[in-house]
């Protein structure tokens, strides 16, 4: 990490791993460090923008939110510079599905995390969380298998191996949480 500039923390992992809950609690116990949050889902395009899927059986079309195409990448690139360089924070949070996949993104981390849950576990909270919003059971499970779950082994679980540390996104660990911590706080 350079002098001046924050530590810029990525955090990566399936859909409905424990991403989200891991940043937020890191905020919450940084709090008064004042991180700065970047959450991926907020730089989702406009859905006619997004790349369009079909099921490798039938004829069911999705929209594609589990592509790279489907997010502004490189604002969010952009905007993780500003803020690590604006000299306004010292710790910068950056969550999302494709953190570690994307490059760019990847070359700005100073830390880099992997939330792991295994697939069951993981279709399970879409589930709850997806039908509290409204959506269907068929609706939620014939998105997660005929695209979630593809797209989780082309762009997720290949990037865990750029993580400094996988965390169980299961159940997670408070002495991961006070390494991270402390690691965190050796350096602002």
């Amino acid at each position: 990490m350079e002098k001046g500039k924050a530590l810029v923390i990525g955090i990566a992992g399936g859909s409905a791993s424990g991403k989200t809950t891991l940043c937020n609690k890191l905020a919450e116990i940084l709090e008064k460090e004042s991180p700065k949050v970047f959450h991926m889902d907020e730089y989702f395009k406009p859905e006619e923008l997004r790349p369009r899927v079909r099921a490798l059986t039938g004829d069911r079309e999705y929209v594609d939110d589990n592509h790279p195409d489907t997010m502004y990448l490189q604002q969010l690139y952009e905007d993780i510079i500003r803020g690590r360089d604006c000299g306004k924070t010292r710790i910068i949070l950056v969550e999302g599905l494709l953190t570690l996949y994307d490059d760019a993104i990847c070359s700005l981390l100073d830390l880099k995390l992997f939330v792991d849950c295994r697939a069951d576990e993981r279709i399970l909270r879409r589930l709850k969380r997806n039908m509290q919003n409204g959506l269907s059971r068929e609706e939620i499970t014939d998105v997660y298998l005929d695209t979630v779950r593809y797209r989780h082994d082309q762009y997720v679980e290949p990037s865990k191996w750029r993580a400094d540390l996988i965390l169980n996104g299961a159940t997670p660990s408070r002495t991961a949480m006070d390494m991270i911590v402390d690691y965190i706080r050796k350096y602002v």
